[in-house]
């Protein structure tokens, strides 16, 4: 199978280049980094091992591109209006779309903007960032679970998962709707919080205070999934969350990352959609609703500027 990688950032970037460099056909679409890619390639510093790939599939059109069996999509959802105009190009009759994006509700919009396309869901659990130009820093964890939203032929979709474990990728397959809520566990806390304190995930646990918030958005999170009769979410759950976060570099999640830098913010996806889910399945939200209206508070402040 051959793939498109559309959003080569801190995570299209790294799994991307982990597929090309086990000797998958992928085709990287960039923009600001598209000369110096195409001149010196892809520099990936990881702590599992780095690499570099010398010769890269690199466009700026996806008109460009050739048809794929697989397209990753790593586009913030602010920028999935763009999709239609993105995806046409490259999708044949039986080619599966992966979204590894942020947030509840994502698949649901995809699918109504193509009906027919397949969809698979990628929850990614990474810390990355795209530091320079043609170049990711992938500093801890790196696992990847695939959830089977629309995708026809579940032979396809073991042989995508296939390929993900052999470019030394840690995935697995995963309940869809248990997927999305597990990621939610530790997204629409750990997000919002380092944007409205203005800090980073390790300080936020280190303080009492803050780290019970994290804590009870977190049950928030369990409690409205549990509520639709997802299961698999719990306490222990949450203990696990909070563990892997006490073991992790400190990190700024791609939410502060947009505030840092102005840029808008995945409220949405991660917010707006999943409260609204929650509350008209009988479940408030409420600290995460002050929370939700907190970001759009400080995002207004610099739009509007």
């Amino acid at each position: 199978m051959n793939y498109a990688i559309v959003g080569t950032g801190a995570i299209g970037g790294f799994y991307g280049s982990k597929l090309a460099h086990s000797g998958r056909e992928v085709h990287f679409l960039m923009h600001s980094d598209y000369q110096f890619v195409k001149e010196h390639g892809i520099q990936v510093d990881s702590c599992d091992g780095s690499f570099h790939l010398d010769h890269v599939n690199v466009y700026q059109h996806t008109a460009d591109m050739p048809k794929c069996d697989v397209v990753i999509v790593g586009l913030k959802t602010t920028n999935n209006h763009l999709l239609p105009q993105l995806l046409t190009p490259l999708l044949h009759q039986d080619t599966v779309v992966v979204l590894i994006q942020n947030g509840i509700g994502v698949e649901a919009d995809v699918q109504q903007m193509f009906p027919d396309v397949q969809l698979v869901a990628g929850l990614a659990f990474i810390c990355s960032a795209k530091t320079e130009p043609g170049r990711v820093n992938h500093q801890c964890y790196g696992s990847i679970n695939l959830a089977n939203y629309s995708c026809r032929d579940e032979a396809v979709f073991a042989a995508i998962l296939s390929d993900f474990v052999d470019a030394g990728i840690q995935a697995g397959s995963v309940p869809y709707d248990e997927a999305r809520w597990k990621k939610a566990v530790w997204n629409m806390p750990f997000n919002g919080m380092t944007v409205a304190l203005n800090t980073q995930t390790d300080l936020l646990l280190k303080n009492p205070a803050t780290r019970q918030l994290i804590r009870d958005l977190m049950g928030e999170v369990v409690g409205a999934a549990r509520h639709q009769g997802i299961t698999g979410l719990d306490e222990s759950f949450i203990e696990k969350m909070i563990d892997m976060t006490d073991h992790m570099t400190p990190y700024s999640p791609s939410m502060k990352l947009d505030f840092d830098f102005h840029r808008e913010m995945e409220i949405h996806y991660l917010y707006t959609r999943p409260i609204q889910i929650a509350r008209e399945a009988g479940y408030p939200m409420p600290k995460l609703e002050m929370l939700e209206a907190e970001l759009k508070f400080l995002q207004a402040a610099y739009l509007k500027a």
